[in-house]
């Protein structure tokens, strides 16, 4: 199975007044490369996320969006600053013999001053970290899912493709015994028309015939290129969640490589035509490669 490096993922939970969303976007890229947006009071489990997603996503360029809302006395702390709160007071009473009024104050009137009562996050709490790894997890399998489902229609299409050029180098291979023969005639009438004479000296043909042999001979190249699509194939049907992008993108420069030498050897518009139709699909296979984990 391979998959895409495009995808999705979405979750969201709410447990105990506590309130987590995360979406997942993943993109084209070399290599893996995760950025993560979330609130200031969970950026301590940032690099558990990460690891959480890195797991199950090889590749790609991976946006993680996580909004979080903390409604529970869980991961929350109250801390009281008593020597404010204490000047404060001293303040207050001093303005109140000034000023000869009463001077009864209440500590909840104190409480509502600024910078008295503050609200700190736990940032150790662990059950807060288990809820946003869980979030984190089921949206992972959500994108995963569809990056195997896009992954399924590309190695459908892949195949189809290699299938083809299969077909022309078997074309190819078929046309490329016939050209010997075709040669020895093209030379002996040629030779015939210059020296305007019917005895021709074969040794001479047959030392002619194994240089253009030598330079023509494409089957090399044609026997890389089985190989090549014998290791494509295999790579695309018989992969266990490996990533196998770069890979494929090797295989597919090497065969651009050996059809641009059959193309430079072959002396045959058939041919000729046939290494076009191969490059055609190479670029496709490439422009579909680019998307794989």
């Amino acid at each position: 199975m391979i998959r895409s490096m495009t995808g999705y993922g979405k979750q969201s939970l709410n447990i105990d007044g506590r309130e987590y969303q995360i979406e997942i976007k993943s993109v084209n890229h070399r290599y893996l490369d995760i950025n993560i947006k979330m609130p200031k009071t969970l950026s301590y489990l940032e690099e558990a996320v990460k690891k959480e997603i890195s797991e199950k996503i090889k590749r790609g360029k991976v946006d993680v969006f996580i909004t979080y809302e903390n409604n529970s006395k869980e991961g929350k702390n109250i801390t009281i600053n008593k020597e404010l709160a204490r000047l404060y007071i001293e303040q207050l009473k001093e303005l109140a013999e000034e000023e000869k009024i009463s001077s009864n104050i209440e500590v909840m009137e104190i409480a509502k001053f600024p910078d008295i009562l503050t609200i700190k996050a736990d940032e150790e709490d662990e059950k807060i970290k288990q809820e946003i790894i869980q979030v984190t997890t089921e949206a992972t399998n959500k994108i995963v899912e569809m990056k195997a489902i896009e992954g399924e229609k590309i190695a459908q299409d892949l195949l189809q493709r290699i299938s083809k050029i299969e077909n022309k180098i078997m074309e190819i291979s078929s046309k490329s015994t016939g050209l010997i023969e075709e040669y020895v005639v093209k030379l002996e009438k040629r030779i015939q028309e210059i020296l305007k004479t019917e005895e021709i000296d074969k040794s001479r043909i047959a030392q002619e015939v194994v240089i253009y042999a030598d330079k023509c001979s494409i089957q090399e190249e044609i026997t890389r290129l089985k190989s090549h699509i014998y290791q494509f194939r295999n790579l695309i049907t018989n992969n266990q969640n490996e990533t196998i992008g770069k890979k494929l993108d090797f295989i597919i420069q090497e065969m651009n490589r050996e059809t641009n030498t059959i193309g430079s050897k072959a002396n045959n518009l058939e041919i000729t035509n046939g290494v076009i139709d191969i490059k055609t699909e190479i670029e496709d296979i490439r422009e579909q490669i680019q998307n794989i984990e």
